[in-house]
């Protein structure tokens, strides 16, 4: 074979490679911002879940206390399409609702010891559980797709992709600060 066919045949294998290189890093970022939507879909989910169980047990707490009727005024809109931040917002709506409902608990000795109440409590702390492993798995997949946007040589697609960091669900000021308990 002639000098020239060898370095054509070169050429065209390591352009070839580039390409493919190309393409299947091209792929791997959608493919995680897949799995970033998909988490956060699993959020919503979870988000829903906690919501429709804060509402029935205050549809409980409510029959003990009828006076508590403002308590249920603050509905969650849980559509798809929210953002991270409006998440992160409905999240901490949900938190406020359950910490009513703990304190109707605690003024009504008796609705706590009503079966139903202590089912639905069960079930509350089965979807916090829930919701807090979609949370992290939402981030574990942000991990993974900033690191790769950041790290050489994927940082070369990603810049050229015009890809941006994804945002992590983070917890909101108040939940940072150390918990006061007095007795």
């Amino acid at each position: 074979m002639e000098p020239l066919a060898l370095i054509l045949i070169a050429v065209a294998v390591v352009g070839i490679s580039i390409i493919a290189w190309w393409i299947g890093a091209s792929n791997n970022f959608h493919r995680k911002q897949i799995k970033i939507n998909e988490s956060l879909s699993g959020i919503e989910v979870a988000l829903t879940n906690r919501f429709d169980k804060l509402t029935k047990l205050m549809d409980v707490a409510k029959g003990f206390a009828a006076h508590e009727k403002e308590t249920l005024s603050m509905v969650i809109s849980m559509r798809k399409g929210m953002n991270i931040g409006e998440l992160t917002q409905a999240s901490a709506q949900c938190d406020q609702l359950m910490a009513r409902i703990n304190a109707v608990a605690e003024a009504y000795p008796e609705l706590r010891s009503a079966e139903m109440f202590n089912e639905l409590q069960r079930g509350i702390r089965e979807a916090e559980a829930h919701l807090q492993a979609s949370r992290r798995l939402y981030n574990s997949n942000v991990t993974m797709f900033n690191t790769a946007i950041a790290v050489f040589p994927t940082s070369i697609v990603a810049n050229a992709k015009h890809l941006q960091k994804a945002v992590f669900f983070e917890a909101e000021e108040a939940k940072k600060q150390d918990v006061k308990i007095s007795f």
